[in-house]
């Protein structure tokens, strides 16, 4: 095919000025009787000639102060759903990649979205309580807080997986797709933590009761106490699972003389460990441990590698974690 012979100045005129009207490219292509790639082209050489060379807008501010509404009202709304809804609510007459692109101009971008545990108001309201009733304690006073807590770990990490980078046409292709399985392999493991470093693993075997729950205190905690501790006072967190408020542990913590932490439902971006849990489970997702032998060996180096350093940075973050759920009111923060 031979080199596309350039437009006159008078066929560019027409172009920009049926442009201006609103026509198609497609249109516009149509009715001077040339190609769509020339209309293109005459409107791309023109607007670098031009500050502005969008063509007239379908919209306006009073229809995008709209969209901004109904954005805000439909934050889980497709963006086909979201030109419906502006089309009936306005007299805009848009297709979704306007919708789309009038979005992006409003700083709203389509994300996946963060997974929190629903609060409800009564849990809100205790949160607020909790953290306005600990908000004077200083970074030293978490200090002298040992954090615990549960965490599962699956060999095929459900949907902790990367993404895939691939074309067009190789969706199903071997090397892209992610492998899953009904019934993955997978451990439960208890752990906990403090200023001063991690405390050592344990890999629960069976279903964690009241009975199974002390006979890991008593195994596990106690010895690292003394070491990181010695004589000196500390504070023991725990969550709400019923092992954990069943009333033969409360007496286990009574006989032993240890102070329990009152703590709150549903919240762990209050208990430091989650974080430590996360950055565990990055560190092996790398790995790729095919038996149960090598994700609890991963899991016990990725353990032991993590930092007193580490430890201190995200306890030292309590007093921000609290000031967080006071702005929010009791609602979820981003920790």
């Amino acid at each position: 095919m031979g080199k596309q012979r350039d437009l006159s100045t008078g066929i560019v005129a027409q172009i920009q000025a049926l442009r201006q009207q609103g026509l198609t490219q497609t249109k516009i292509a149509e009715q001077l009787g040339i190609s769509q790639s020339s209309v293109c082209k005459a409107l791309k050489k023109n607007c670098s000639k031009r500050t502005n060379c969008s063509g007239v807008r379908k919209t306006s501010a009073r229809d995008n102060k709209q969209l901004r509404k109904i954005a805000v009202s439909n934050r889980f709304k497709s963006t086909s759903e979201l030109t419906d809804l502006w089309n009936k609510q306005t007299d805009a007459d848009v297709s979704r990649s306007t919708t789309y692109r009038h979005l992006r101009e409003l700083s709203f971008k389509s994300r996946v979205p963060a997974v929190k545990p629903m609060l409800n108001k009564k849990q809100m309201e205790k949160r607020l309580k909790w953290a306005k009733e600990h908000g004077e304690w200083t970074a030293e006073d978490w200090q002298k807080v040992v954090f615990s807590d549960e965490s599962r770990f699956c060999i095929s990490f459900g949907d902790q997986g990367p993404r895939v980078w691939r074309r067009g046409g190789e969706t199903y292709n071997h090397e892209c797709v992610k492998r899953s399985v009904k019934f993955p392999q997978s451990v439960m493991v208890w752990g906990c933590m403090s200023a001063r470093g991690v405390w050592k693993l344990c890999f629960l075997k069976q279903t964690v009761n009241a009975a199974v729950y002390q006979d890991v205190l008593e195994t596990f905690p106690i010895p690292t106490v003394e070491e990181q501790f010695g004589e000196e006072d500390f504070i023991f967190q725990q969550d709400l699972a019923p092992a954990h408020a069943a009333k033969s542990t409360k007496d286990w913590f009574t006989k032993k003389q240890l102070e329990v932490l009152a703590w709150l439902a549903n919240s762990p971006d209050l208990n430091v460990i989650e974080n430590l849990w996360a950055m565990v489970k990055r560190k092996i997702r790398d790995r790729k441990p095919t038996t149960l032998d090598q994700l609890k060996q991963n899991i016990a180096t990725a353990w032991e590698a993590v930092s007193a350093e580490t430890c201190d940075k995200l306890v030292k973050s309590m007093p921000r974690r609290l000031q967080a759920v006071i702005q929010a009111k009791g609602a979820a923060t981003k920790y």
